[in-house]
């Protein structure tokens, strides 16, 4: 095998930071800004450009979304740059309502031959600042924009990010996957206006839904894109939907009740419920890597089980319900189960399984979002007042089929994505609490067998402690952006990428490609050198 130090090495010299690729381009002469306000008058079919205006003082706003995308939740500053916004196909829908794919395009002054499409998250239904940050939001690599790449985002055709765009079956359909069609070819050919020549390498790169929208972009546009970074990615959403009525239903049960007798769903697991959780895992599992350093690398290998744990008996029910995952009357896997690692008393999970309001009305975010999302969007028909805690994983399961069919990004034949060129980076949490690690690798097994040689051209990464799209407790801060250009530039493909945490500040390792895990080899515990892919 190949030890970890030859990748290390490579990544080392371009810095975490990724500084050597915020380099400008190879374009002998810079993009102006009489020629971004050109912009304004290129025609292109069904689509309006709305603006072109110059950013001189290359200022990004924060994501206001980046509890959903992953990006960044601060001000960025860039280089000065053109901001292109537009709308594709405006229509009225079929509930009166006015539709139309919204997008925003940033061209830098000094291009690096590269585009880059900013995948967003939840509903979508909002344009995020078209910076390209890492989508996972605790990274600290330095976003495509400021590399040089011209990047666009959209909202996927509907104006708020809100689910009643249900009741139109275009919308669904865009929201689905087809603005991505939609919207490639417009970026495209204004890169290609702007810069007088195409684009070397298009990428696709977000979190959540954005990484969903990202494994779509791979399996339904192959021939667009010739790489693709999905990060946490909600790829079976509908099934991941049915889970979470599958969660809520469980820990509604054990939900404590107060004075006024109102069931407390935030204090079904409480704080020291989960602290409990993770410190036997750590106790069972944390040495399996080769040290005990409270990062569980061997993720896959961990064998506990929580009747294990000093917990009352319906506590321990409802754990060992929610982590073997949803199941019908019959026992079959409705959605995959959840490996059981350190970032369960994390926030990141509390918020989206318990959450942690003290009345009768719950915000776990698996409750807040999925009251319009299964109601309007996964149910056919919809039903927007259904009563989700009385979801019937029998009877109700096969009302998500249709919405899945169009929605769930589960092929597993890339050829046509492969025989272009293409290099999927597919990054994920092992605490994950909304959109399964377990789920995402067998995906990732079912690929490699169903696409030939798949080898060449995928990596999946699990990192340890991480929660959804950033945060957790574990391996949080990475760049699976430089090593996807390393991979095209210099043929080098990634067998680690160089990680660290908020949670172990002095600490670097490697994330170790899919199936290998970072074990410890001996030397100091903080350094990444002292491990090696095994």
């Amino acid at each position: 095998m190949q030890k970890f130090l030859l990748s290390f090495l490579s990544l080392a010299l371009l810095g975490a930071s990724s500084s050597a690729f915020a380099n400008p381009s190879q374009n002998p002469t810079a993009f102006t800004e009489a020629q971004c306000l050109a912009l304004k008058d290129t025609q292109i079919f069904n689509t309006e450009i709305k603006k072109a205006e110059w950013n001189a003082s290359g200022e990004v706003p924060a994501d206001r979304m980046s509890a959903l995308t992953g990006g960044s939740k601060k001000t960025l500053q860039a280089k000065p740059h053109c901001i292109v916004e537009g709308e594709i196909a405006a229509r009225t829908g079929a509930d009166g309502k006015p539709y139309g794919i919204k997008f925003q395009l940033r061209l830098p002054e000094h291009w690096n031959n590269k585009f880059l499409f900013q995948g967003g998250g939840g509903l979508d239904g909002f344009v995020a600042p078209a910076v390209g940050a890492i989508p996972v939001r605790t990274s600290t690599a330095t976003p495509a924009l400021m590399r040089g790449y011209a990047v666009m985002t959209m909202d996927s055709g509907h104006p708020t990010p809100t689910p009643d765009f249900g009741a139109d079956q275009q919308a669904r359909l865009d929201y689905a996957y087809q603005a991505i069609g939609k919207a490639t070819p417009v970026a495209k050919q204004l890169v290609q206006t702007a810069y007088k020549q195409p684009a070397k390498h298009n990428y696709f790169m977000g979190c959540s839904n954005g990484g969903r929208s990202a494994m779509m972009a791979a399996q339904r546009y192959p021939l667009e894109f010739d790489g693709v970074i999905a990060a946490n990615a909600g790829f079976r959403l509908s099934r991941a939907a049915v889970a979470e009525q599958w969660d809520n239903q469980q820990l509604m049960k054990i939900a404590p009740t107060n004075e006024k007798g109102e069931k407390i769903f935030a204090n079904a697991l409480t704080q020291a419920d989960l602290d409990k959780v993770v410190n036997g895992v750590l106790a069972k599992c944390d040495a399996k890597d080769g040290l005990k350093d409270g990062i569980l690398n061997a993720w896959e290998k961990c064998d506990f089980h929580p009747q294990t744990l000093d917990l009352p008996k319906e506590k321990i029910t409802a754990l060992k319900a929610i982590f073997d995952g949803a199941k019908n009357s019959r026992g079959e896997q409705i959605y995959s189960g959840w490996y059981f690692d350190t970032g369960i008393n994390q926030e990141g999970w509390r918020g989206w399984k318990l959450g942690d309001s003290q009345t009768a009305e719950p915000n776990a975010r698996n409750i807040v979002l999925s009251k319009g999302s299964m109601t309007y969007y996964f149910m056919t028909p919809m039903e927007p007042d259904f009563d989700l805690m009385k979801f019937d994983f029998d009877k109700d399961t096969p009302r998500v089929y249709q919405t899945g069919a169009i929605n769930d990004a589960i092929s597993t034949d890339l050829s046509s994505f492969k025989a272009n060129g293409g290099k999927l980076i597919v990054v994920t949490g092992a605490s994950d609490p909304v959109f399964s690690a377990k789920d995402q690798v067998a995906w990732f097994n079912d690929l490699q067998k169903d696409t030939p040689s798949a080898g060449e051209f995928s990596r999946l990464f699990v990192a340890p402690g991480l929660t959804h799209c950033g945060g957790g407790n574990g391996l949080d801060d990475f760049d699976p952006l430089t090593a996807l250009e390393q991979w095209h530039d210099n043929k080098q493909a990634p067998e680690s990428l160089l990680a660290k945490s908020k949670t172990y500040p002095n600490k670097q390792m490697p994330i170790c490609a899919y199936p290998k895990v970072a074990t410890y080899i001996g030397g100091d515990e903080n350094k990444a050198e002292s491990f090696e892919c095994k």
